[in-house]
Parts: structure tokens; sequence; C-alpha cells
């Protein structure tokens, strides 16, 4: 049998530990009893960036976006869609730019949106400016490591 994963919780960034198996199993946080996979993309901020982005065993995808850019606004149905396709093979979020520049300057985004796959702290790939549906859940399957889809 294979060692659990560790996940980070979506809505208090706890760390738990899921065995593989039970991942389609709607596993809910030990901590705050949240769903782990909510189905929708979830908001990160700085301070909860590296639990998931490094200590969770599962790829994150992250699409860093603004409120003010048409093409952002335009790409969000179907990323929200992409969730309910990719989990729980991965996780996905959002990095509001204006909110978090931080997290824009750390990762170098100059153009928006950009979508950023990573697997435990490291980048895997990047894709700049707005896909729809299949493209995202295309581009993110096909820069996944083997196994991980």
């Amino acid at each position: 049998m294979a060692d659990p994963l560790q996940l980070a919780c979506p809505h208090c960034n706890a760390i738990n530990r899921v065995p593989v198996q039970r991942l389609a199993d709607d596993p809910v946080c030990g901590r705050c009893r949240s769903r782990l996979f909510p189905s929708a993309p979830f908001a990160l901020t700085v301070a909860a960036f590296d639990a998931h982005a490094q200590r969770s065993d599962l790829p994150l995808l992250v699409d860093f976006w603004a409120p003010w850019c048409g093409p952002c606004r335009t790409m969000a149905p179907a990323y929200a869609q992409a969730a309910a396709l990719l989990e729980p093979q991965l996780r996905l979020t959002k990095v509001d730019t204006e909110a978090e520049p931080a997290l824009a300057s750390r990762f170098g985004i100059r153009s928006i949106p950009t979508l950023a796959l990573f697997l435990h702290g490291r980048e895997l790939a990047r894709q700049a400016g707005a896909m729809p549906l299949q493209s995202i859940v295309q581009w993110t399957r096909q820069h996944l490591p083997p196994g991980a889809a």
C-alpha cells in the first residue's frame, strides 16, 4: 500500500494525511472538517502558498489573475469547470496579483492570466493567456508528471 499523501486544507491550511485510494472519497480536513476538494478553485495568499505548493504532495495549478483583467474574467468560468474535471489528481487555486503582489513578484508574473503548475514547490510549466476549458485541461494533463493524472 502506498504512503498517504499530505494535503493542505483549502480552508484552514492544516496539513492532512490522506491515503491515495481515498482521494476520490471526498475527504475532509481533520482540523476544520471542511472538504479537502471543494470542486472549485480557491484563493491563495502569501501566508498559505507554501503549505499548498511545497508541503502538499499533489500538483498545484495556479491561475495568476487580477479583477480588472478582461481575459482573466473571461477565463474564470472555464477554470472553475476545470476543477471538477481535474480534482482529485491535482489542486486548482487562484492568486489575485493585485491583492498578493509579493507572489506575482516572486514568480515573475508579467502577463495575466498566467497558469503555473507546481509540484513540491518546483514550477513544472507555465502558460500565459486566456484558454477555454478543454485547452486548460489538456495543457495541465500534458505537463503533469507520470502517474499524477
